[in-house]
């Protein structure tokens, strides 16, 4: 792994677009504020716009201002940062333009001094990816000389199997594995990396993380914004890619895996891997008992009317596109076997909320004769966003003359107990991939069994005829989603 403070470049494709302004530099400012960005280091924008340095390092500056979790202390500071930020105009499908990115980054490069270090950041939409990919390896950048070269995928990782090996193809011709970072942003929340930490460094918890001791697991991830200005990539995408082919199943990962030898690259994302293939394949004959969909329509979200999906810009008036899935799975291996995961998404939900609720066994036998209604099962809440932390959910006796039971939430909130606002989640997996980390990215092979297991979902209802289920925007989706969910004796969550 190289050092901390070994030189880099960091040559962004699409620094003229949204991801750039609102996730990209504001994180690499703040990884700077907080001395944790290696030095000396270059950040080079490049994009079809035509703009200069100071052009850029103006739209970067108003881009830190509204997006950054840190703001600068004062202009002395910020224009020390801006003073490592370069733009350069060009066509990344024109062939031509990367000979003439290769002399630019040699001069920077040049007055920077160090090491030829170059993390290569796809930015743009990912109809591009291979003609970049392509010409970094045609014009001889995706080389190494003199230092490492990366690349950053952004997801979509592909649309489905087959586009998904496509792209590691291209990809492989390329560049080699452990040079590919494919990102996904949940991947960076400190909440997320908390699970594997509160797993496996708390004696208490492993013991009972299994099918003797767990009923069910929930992952939902919840939002309450609709497709906004996406309509058009939304009606591609649909709520299983967009969602639950990455975020959801990721963390499913994370809940079920195996602990790793180490917390290394490598072992922790061979032990995902095995998760994604002991998921019991979805029968293609039986898709509606193990996968619903829904379309929200017009509502109150936020406090605000909100019109129906259908009626979004750039969504077709009679679009079978869905904007809410859950997903039934089944993990065919010793530990848990017989315990079904359901993974929920939606947007224009009740609240903004993504969490891991974890529902455990009753109690085998009841000894207290006092309370028909049964003592409740333990639950454990693994709260993502917003409000991160973890409640626990145990039974207790109400004070009173009488043996009555009640519920008792022990809550722990990060905020109150550590303090101020955690990293973004881009500033961790930029720092990482710098570092050749690649503990929290997707493998290849994880993507294309991600595709694998969604499959017989996504054909199913391509062929599926007639409208969706619909819910109320502003609710937490379709009345059907209950009896999927309670069918096997679940409690639904919401």
């Amino acid at each position: 792994m190289p050092s901390v403070d070994e030189a880099c470049a960091l040559i962004i494709f699409g620094a003229s677009g949204d991801l750039t302004r609102r996730k990209l530099v504001p994180a690499l400012w703040a990884l700077y504020a907080s001395r944790t960005l290696p030095e000396p280091f270059v950040v080079l924008g490049v994009s079809r716009t035509e703009m200069t340095d100071e052009e850029f390092r103006t739209r970067m500056r108003e881009a830190v201002s509204e997006f950054a979790r840190v703001q600068p202390p004062s202009e002395v500071v910020w224009n020390r940062f801006a003073s490592s930020l370069f733009y350069f105009a060009g066509d990344p499908t024109d062939r031509g333009m990367y000979p003439r990115l290769a002399e630019r980054l040699v001069e920077l490069e040049g007055r920077r001094g160090g090491p030829r270090n170059r993390l290569f950041y796809c930015a743009t939409p990912p109809s591009l990816y291979d003609d970049i990919v392509e010409n970094l390896g045609a014009s001889g950048l995706a080389a190494e000389e003199g230092g490492w070269t990366r690349v950053v995928i952004e997801k979509p990782f592909g649309r489905d199997l087959e586009t998904a090996r496509a792209l590691n193809a291209q990809l492989g011709r390329v560049f080699r594995e452990e040079q590919i970072y494919r990102i996904d942003h949940y991947l960076g929340k400190e909440t997320v990396q908390n699970i594997l930490v509160f797993r496996f460094a708390n004696e208490m918890f492993e013991p009972i993380w299994n099918r003797n001791h767990v009923a069910e697991v929930q992952i939902t991830v919840a939002e309450t914004i609709g497709v906004e200005a996406r309509g058009a990539y939304y009606e591609e995408a649909g709520a299983l890619r967009d969602m639950m082919q990455n975020h959801l199943l990721q963390l499913l990962c994370l809940i079920a895996m195996e602990p790793p030898v180490t917390f290394d690259a490598e072992p922790v994302r061979e032990e995902k891997n095995k998760v994604m293939r002991a998921l019991r394949p979805i029968d293609r004959a039986r898709v509606a008992e193990n996968a619903l969909r829904a379309q929200y329509s017009a509502g109150f979200a936020e406090n605000r009317a909100v019109v129906g999906y259908t009626q979004e810009k750039g969504v077709a008036r009679d679009s079978r596109t869905e904007t809410f899935a859950v997903l039934k799975l089944s993990i065919d291996n010793w530990r848990w076997a017989g315990v079904p995961f359901y993974l929920r998404t939606g947007k224009r939900m009740e609240r903004r909320e993504s969490e891991i609720a974890i529902r455990f066994h009753r109690t085998p036998h009841m000894i207290f004769r006092r309370s028909p209604e049964g003592v409740p099962p333990n639950v454990l809440v693994i709260r993502i966003q917003p409000d991160e932390g973890i409640a626990l959910t145990v039974v207790a006796k109400t004070p009173g003359p009488d043996l009555k039971l009640g519920p008792v939430t022990l809550d722990f909130h990060y905020g109150e107990v550590f303090g101020g606002q955690p990293p973004e989640a881009y500033e961790r997996l930029l720092l990482d991939a710098i570092h050749g980390d690649a503990t929290l990215y997707a493998r290849g092979d994880w993507v294309e069994q991600a595709w694998a297991v969604l499959a017989p979902v996504l054909e199913a209802w391509e062929r599926e005829p007639g409208p969706l289920p619909s819910y109320e925007a502003g609710t937490w989706g379709p009345p059907e989603a209950d009896a999927f969910i309670k069918r096997d004796g679940a409690s639904r969550r919401k």
